[in-house]
């Protein structure tokens, strides 16, 4: 087991190269307030004079010890073997202890400034010598209550924080150092060791100054554990007084008076207490806690270990070869970029929708309810039917329903296809341009590598959607230009709605030719509705706007309750010219800049003595002209839910997929922008070599576990 406590202290080389105290590695930490004898018990365990000394708070900063015992017999000289090393002094050596005294000060006040500020940097320092056990030791600053000097008001609690920082360590051994002219039960050390350690199973107790308490008392009570049970139990010593470090006593002559002091004052106690037992005490208690902690500690060691090299692979490894590099992050990103489109790729969205499946949703769900929302006949009320049916009348009075007022109307229903239309397109357009930042942020973190690459990519990716959108939209206004070109009232669902009409006129004729001409009605200027229904199909069979139509027949999906938009019309059938109710210098409703017809004369606005209802005629007509407008606009609305989808499909993703490679290969990959875009990110770069001495640093202390077989464990 003896080679157990250096391999810690090889483990924590280690680490120290890195500065790291990721692993928790075991030691001991010695805790107590000032003027306690800390520093002294430390440098009993050493042998020599090597920690500043003095009144009120002289550790300042935690002091890394680590005690290597060598042997004697491989030198001449036996002084020339105990020699010191810092680590923050590198390869340099220290023999003269005076001079690590003094480094020591130094490094305090480097950091701590020198009037009593505190540090939590710590100072690493390494003794060889013959006359140590291996050892693993920690001094903290004593434990204060009021600040001094420059130190700040909250002086009590950052020592605290030091303190429960090191001892909070499961593996770490608690030195709790208590006067023995005080108290212990008002121990400080005690108090602050339970709230980490209740159990006390990793604190040790260490009685100091057996040799300054009262005359008439001793410190039996204490030490046999009367007072405060320890379960790692205590230890009394008796330290240097600042007399005897004045007239420079020896440690080793200390460690005969101390001897000496024991045997008379208190000989049954002797054999289990002094500086010698101590450091014999420590070097088990750590070398059976090693014991204990190495399979947890090599477990640590393995996991960290492959913690660590996934890191430094998320980071990539330094570029050597710009051109190779830049050609993989664009084929890496624009295939990202598809398969995110394509819904393979490999970082998949499960919080909101995300790529293809978010353009998906937009053709069949956004745009497909807008259109479904859209009324057939909205913003088109019966005065406006009336007044396109009277001015596509001209002069003469109509017998039939004229084909060119619903001509009129239906493209203007159409018409207000084209804006839902357009808006998906910018949906789409939006959705595309958020994939560029899923990309960048799931699927290639390479680019988080190169700032000036990844801005340059999302650059050249929106210019091309951007490219891509007018023509995209110029593309759609063309699909409702296309429409609205050609109202195509053969179309054979179109046909089909007129069918029934068609049917009823018929038989009206054939019933006609069989009746008597007295049955004929005297209203010969009546127009049936079959025949008012007839007239507005007349283009289809090439006759004049005012000869009798083919019969229409309406599609059985159509409603036939569609309400009537009827109302008062102020018509007066007199002989008196509607003109002529108009006051001198007064506009006819409809002529107006937002009529239809700007300049027609709304001959069913004009203000009349006394309003009417509409004729059975007037109601006819309109009734016809609705049914026709909502039959071919839902012929019209279905086709534009078809192809926009399509048109947005081909004109932009498709294009965009297609394309997008070799367009940031076009703009991108020329030997001038190499170095500008390939510039890593200070940052990125300073992460990855600290990933990469982390985890060297994890090799190397895999390997030195490693060398200890079982066998070494007992």
């Amino acid at each position: 087991m003896e080679a157990l406590i250096p391999v810690i202290n090889k483990l924590q080389d280690v680490f120290n190269a890195v500065g790291a105290d990721i692993v928790q590695l075991p030691q001991i930490a010695v805790v107590g307030t000032q003027s306690s004898g800390k520093s002294s018990v430390l440098e009993s365990l050493v042998g020599r004079d090597l920690l500043p000394r003095g009144t009120g708070i002289v550790t300042r900063r935690p002091l890394i010890l680590q005690l290597v015992h060598v042997d004697a017999g491989r030198s001449g000289s036996r002084q020339g073997e105990e020699r010191g090393k810092f680590l923050h002094t590198k390869d340099k050596i220290f023999t003269d202890f005076n001079d690590i005294r003094q480094e020591i000060e130094s490094e305090t006040e480097r950091l701590s400034g020198n009037n009593k500020g505190i540090s939590d940097e710590p100072i690493h320092l390494k003794i060889f010598s013959p006359h140590v056990v291996n050892l693993t030791l920690v001094d903290l600053p004593g434990i204060t209550k009021v600040p001094v000097g420059d130190q700040p008001k909250d002086i009590e609690v950052q020592v605290r924080d030091l303190i429960l920082k090191h001892i909070s360590n499961p593996n770490c051994i608690i030195l709790a150092v208590t006067a023995a002219n005080t108290d212990m039960a008002t121990s400080e050390a005690l108090k602050v060791a339970r709230e980490v350690d209740p159990d006390g199973r990793r604190t040790l107790a260490v009685v100091t100054k057996l040799d300054l308490m009262d005359a008439g008392t001793d410190a039996t009570d204490a030490l046999t554990g009367r007072v405060v049970p320890v379960k790692l139990g205590l230890v009394g010593v008796v330290n240097r007084s600042q007399l005897d470090i004045n007239n420079q006593k020896s440690v080793a002559d200390s460690v005969r008076d101390e001897h000496a002091f024991l045997q008379k004052k208190y000989p049954s106690l002797a054999n289990r207490n002094g500086t010698k037992y101590l450091a014999k005490t420590l070097n088990r208690l750590l070398m059976h806690h090693i014991r204990d902690c190495l399979p947890e500690l090599k477990t640590r060691i393995n996991v960290l270990a492959a913690q660590y090299q996934s890191l430094l692979g998320s980071y990539g490894e330094p570029v050597e070869d710009q051109s190779a590099t830049l050609l993989q992050l664009i084929t890496k990103f624009a295939t990202e970029y598809c398969n995110t489109i394509e819904g393979t790729a490999k970082h998949i969205e499960t919080a909101e929708l995300c790529g293809g499946a978010r353009i998906c949703y937009i053709f069949h769900e956004t745009f497909g309810r807008t259109l479904e929302s859209v009324d057939p006949l909205g913003g088109l009320g019966t005065i406006d039917i009336l007044t396109a049916i009277r001015n596509a009348t001209g002069p003469r009075p109509s017998l039939f329903v004229p084909e060119v007022s619903f001509e009129l109307l239906v493209k203007k229903q159409v018409k207000r296809l084209e804006e839902p239309s357009l808006r998906c397109v910018e949906l789409v357009h939006e959705e595309m341009q958020r994939i560029i930042q899923h990309c960048s942020n799931y699927s290639t973190q390479e680019l988080q590598r190169f700032p000036k690459l990844h801005e340059a990519i999302v650059e050249a990716v929106t210019s091309l959607l951007r490219k891509r959108l007018p023509v995209t939209n110029e593309m759609v206004h063309n699909l409702v230009a296309i429409e609205l070109a050609y109202i195509n009232t053969k179309h054979p669902d179109f046909a089909d709605a007129c069918g029934v009409l068609n049917n009823n006129t018929e038989e009206q004729r054939r019933n006609r030719t069989r009746e008597p001409p007295a049955s004929v009605p005297r209203d010969k200027g009546h127009v049936s509705p079959q025949s008012a229904c007839a007239c507005a199909c007349s283009s289809q069979n090439g006759t004049h706007r005012n000869a009798p139509l083919r019969r229409v027949r309406l599609p059985s999906r159509v409603p036939r309750d569609i309400p009537s938009r009827s109302g008062s019309i102020g018509e007066q059938e007199g002989t008196g010219g509607w003109r002529g109710m108009l006051k001198k210098g007064e506009e006819a409703p409809g002529s107006g800049p937002g009529s239809p017809l700007k300049g027609a004369v709304n001959l069913l606005d004009v203000p009349v003595p006394a309003a009417r209802k509409l004729s059975s005629r007037e109601q006819r007509d309109c009734e016809v002209i609705e049914r026709l407008i909502k039959s071919y606009f839902l012929i019209v609305r279905k086709n534009i839910q078809d192809s926009v989808p399509k048109a947005v499909m081909h004109f932009l993703v498709n294009h965009v997929k297609d394309c997008l490679q070799s367009e940031l290969v076009g703009q991108l990959y020329k030997s001038g922008l190499l170095d500008h875009l390939l510039a890593e990110s200070q940052d990125v770069a300073q992460r990855r070599r600290e990933a990469a001495d982390m985890l060297r640093a994890l090799q190397r202390a895999g390997q030195v576990v490693a060398e200890i077989r079982e066998t070494h464990l007992w």
